[in-house]
């Protein structure tokens, strides 16, 4: 049978909370290995799409699909199971424990017999493998993560869901007050991920420049809708500048 062109669709959701409505028909589509980049500013609904798109909470209608066969997700363990992962904004680590510790948190390998131990060799060659494989450079995967630079614990924990076999990732301002540097290592890794195939990966993001040097197509939502998709090598800032401009000046025209 041959492979879904797709591997996540969304169609048609709406997510209402009592009076207001945080999304409104939205449309995704992410295909096989594709990095998809979602624009938009506070509000515009991209938080509320990621927490469907985890099973952290259900639209109130709409269909998604993964990998051709629609899905309601129960839950973001259900969502796991998938194979969709996501990184947010606060990543989740365990300052105190170690990268590898951190690499395996809630997954760790246990020792066989009646005592349930924690395999610490294991995880530790397994987590240092994981991170060479992808390119990931740390000094020891035995430092606690509190002594790593922003940008090697967001690297940290995209490794950690990659680790866990996703084949969708999404990433939740991957990039946010980062400076130039700290950004290009996790541009640099998510070019990597996309080069060593498996993974689908969404970017939430706020920075249009970045976004079209990473992304393959980009997607503006305003207001809880997508008002604009296009190949990102089609595109350009001041294009998609244009359109929020727009936007702005009716919404100031209306009110």
């Amino acid at each position: 049978m041959a492979e879904p062109p797709e591997a996540l669709r969304g169609e048609n959701i709406v997510k209402r909370f009592g009076a207001v409505t945080a999304l409104d028909g939205v449309t995704l589509t992410l295909k096989h290995g594709e990095i998809l980049g979602v624009l938009g500013d506070n509000g515009a609904g991209k938080s509320t799409l990621i927490k469907i798109l985890t099973g952290f909470q259900q639209q109130t209608s709409g269909k998604l699909f993964v990998g051709g066969e629609e899905i309601l997700l129960r839950s973001v363990d259900h969502a796991r199971t998938l194979g969709i992962e996501c990184v947010y904004q606060d990543l989740a680590l365990a300052n105190s424990l170690s990268i590898y510790h951190n690499m395996f948190l809630n997954r760790e390998i246990i020792r066989p017999g009646p005592f349930r131990l924690l395999n610490n060799r294991a995880m530790r060659q397994r987590a240092a493998e994981c991170l060479e494989e992808i390119g990931v450079r740390v000094p020891s995967v035995d430092l606690p993560v509190e002594q790593l630079s922003g940008g090697q614990r967001q690297a940290i924990a995209v490794a950690r869901a990659v680790n866990s076999n996703a084949k969708i990732l999404l990433l939740d301002e991957p990039l946010a007050a980062m400076g130039a540097r700290e950004a290009g290592l996790i541009i640099d890794l998510v070019l990597r991920l996309k080069e060593k195939g498996g993974l689908s990966i969404v970017m939430i993001m706020h920075n249009y420049a970045q976004t079209l040097d990473i992304a393959d197509r980009v997607m503006l939502m305003q207001r809880g809708r997508v008002t604009y998709e296009k190949e990102a090598a089609s595109t350009s800032v001041a294009e998609l500048m244009d359109i929020v401009r727009r936007e702005y000046r009716a919404m100031r025209t209306a009110s």
